[in-house]
């Protein structure tokens, strides 16, 4: 099934490629397989926008009744029953759907995944044959193949930053904050949950960006130029919707 959108993805890329090679922007330090990368991450982030920007509206509708379900857990704490029907009626009347954000999130996780593996493997999704892939310019400023993982030793020469002979993942720790930062304004942007949901939260919000840390430090470094453009996207969108649901939590007060 992953295939079904890794092929038409990893086309999507070759021409971004072959457009940057046709322009002359294919240099060792700005190869166009770099460029080409950052382009299609951002157009992929484009088409997934519909879906995403319906996610950040049912978390935007949520955040809107939140203040009327919390009344509702204390004025039928004892009563579960009630609760859940009073609930579902106060859905109801909002036009609310409790899970509407996790239906678009559902429809993009194959499509992310498929992505990601046409990241991972170029041959065969990108360039047919590995010869070809082989004889690409893969350089993207202080990294010399994106192919390559940053402590890959190429010539004698670490692939990524060394200082006294340790490897510096500068890329990877910019992935790990930008990450950090999607998820807090990500949990910005949500109901406000209990003690231990919210305990939850804060320890995702702290292992995820280790856990990207030590990916991007491993594998190639096209994966995390992709994970780092995708999170900058989302950032942004994420600030210009976070703006809008603190618009209305001033307006319910």
């Amino acid at each position: 099934m992953i295939d079904i959108f890794a092929w038409p993805l990893g086309k999507l890329l070759k021409f971004v490629y072959d457009m940057m090679v046709n322009i002359g922007l294919d240099l060792p330090r700005l190869s166009a397989y770099s460029v080409a990368i950052i382009i299609t991450t951002i157009i992929f982030k484009l088409l997934l926008l519909p879906l995403t920007l319906k996610q950040m509206k049912s978390m935007k509708n949520m955040q809107e009744i939140q203040p009327k379900i919390q009344e509702l857990n204390k004025k039928y704490k004892n009563d579960p029953q009630t609760l859940n029907q009073k609930t579902m009626e106060l859905y109801k009347e909002h036009k609310v759907n409790p899970f509407g954000g996790c239906f678009p999130l559902l429809i993009q996780f194959p499509i992310i995944i498929a992505y990601f593996r046409v990241m991972q493997s170029p041959v065969p999704y990108v360039f047919s044959d590995q010869a070809v892939y082989d004889g690409v310019l893969k350089g993207f400023l202080w990294i010399k193949d994106i192919g390559l993982a940053p402590s890959a030793m190429i010539d004698g020469v670490m692939n990524g930053v060394a200082i006294a002979g340790f490897n510096i993942p500068i890329l990877a720790i910019l992935a790990a904050i930008t990450t950090y930062l999607q998820s807090k304004m990500m949990t910005a942007a949500q109901p406000a949950a209990d003690g231990q949901a919210k305990s939850t939260q804060a320890t995702m919000n702290i292992m995820m960006p280790i856990f990207i840390l030590w990916m991007g430090s491993k594998y190639a470094a096209g994966l995390t130029l992709y994970w780092t453009i995708s999170n900058l996207f989302q950032i942004v969108q994420q600030y210009l919707t976070n703006r809008s649901i603190g618009k209305v939590k001033e307006e319910l007060k």
